[in-house]
């Protein structure tokens, strides 16, 4: 089992410009939780222990500030700066010593998931593993094309006529090799590390696999305007009409054991709106029903 995993909070948020001009993108509201709660709750939901976030100088203080040290949830946070904003490919060598030579996951910071992930996800612990989902246009994001036995045969970047296809969504799982390949790298076209180009050196040795994301499943990448607004609507949506609340870390956190009854307790007390402490007794009332799925325990779909 992967325990270690990066956060990624980082960037200029240059596409949601001005928004970003003085507050992290990944500390925007998506509905009633900071966008760094939705990919921090898919990360518990899956029993990782050990975080390192990785953000700005800027916004350092603030991540500090809403996350602490984790504690609270039963996890370790720990933290590193990307000074510059130069791909997403160099936060595995800013993460060196955190990797310390095991397997890792990434999560980026603005990817909400709701629903089961791939039950063959992250996999074993050699190699490199992508989720994909189909999505209308896949111009927008990296594409992923594999065989039935999930073996990839070609991964491509923002590609400028793709083929209808699976997009990569921002969980990947990695071995202990990622950190060597990442420093090995060359600045692609846009001048950043791109993890496109980490995962094409996986697919060379024929180490890369994917695992497609389930039809129920909900993956947004909230890093554009409309797809912001779109992850406002569905979470507000899914949560008035199933009385769930997606993307809680304090139940992501209890349903994976990562904390007990009485530590869920005293967060719900601890909690600074009363209705969303009523919500985590109300979990404690009706007892762990259902497995962790990404996002949130306890879901209808």
């Amino acid at each position: 089992m992967t325990t270690r995993a990066l956060l990624l909070a980082g960037g200029t948020g240059t596409r949601l410009w001005p928004l970003t001009r003085t507050v992290s993108k990944h500390l925007l509201p998506v509905h009633d939780k900071p966008m760094i709660h939705y990919p921090l709750a898919t990360l518990l939901s899956l029993g990782v222990s050990d975080i390192l976030v990785v953000t700005t100088p800027r916004d350092l203080p603030q991540y500090r500030r809403l996350l602490g040290d984790g504690e609270a949830w039963g996890v370790s946070l720990s933290y590193a700066v990307q000074a510059r904003p130069e791909g997403i490919a160099q936060t595995l060598v800013l993460g060196e010593h955190f990797i310390a030579g095991r397997p890792v996951l990434m999560a980026l910071g603005d990817n909400v998931f709701h629903g089961p992930l791939p039950p063959d996800f992250p996999g074993p612990p050699y190699g490199a593993r992508l989720i994909s989902a189909r999505v209308s246009d896949p111009r927008r994001y990296g594409v992923v094309e594999s065989d039935h036995a999930g073996r990839v045969l070609s991964v491509r970047e923002k590609p400028a006529h793709p083929q209808p296809g699976q997009a990569v969504t921002g969980l990947y799982s990695f071995d202990a090799e990622a950190v060597a390949l990442a420093r090995d790298l060359r600045p692609a076209r846009r001048g950043e590390f791109e993890i496109t180009s980490v995962h094409q050196c996986y697919l060379g040795r024929g180490a890369l696999t994917v695992s497609r994301l389930p039809a129920r499943t909900v993956w947004i990448d909230a890093g554009t305007f409309p797809d912001l607004e779109r992850a406002t609507r569905y979470v507000a949506a899914v949560q008035h009409r199933d009385g769930v609340r997606v993307g809680c870390v304090e139940e992501a956190a209890w349903r994976s054991g990562l904390i007990d009854d009485d530590r869920l307790e005293r967060l719900a007390a601890g909690a600074g709106a009363r209705a969303y402490g009523d919500y985590l007794r109300a979990l404690l009332a009706r007892g762990p029903a259902a497995p962790p799925v990404a996002g949130i325990g306890s879901q209808r779909l």
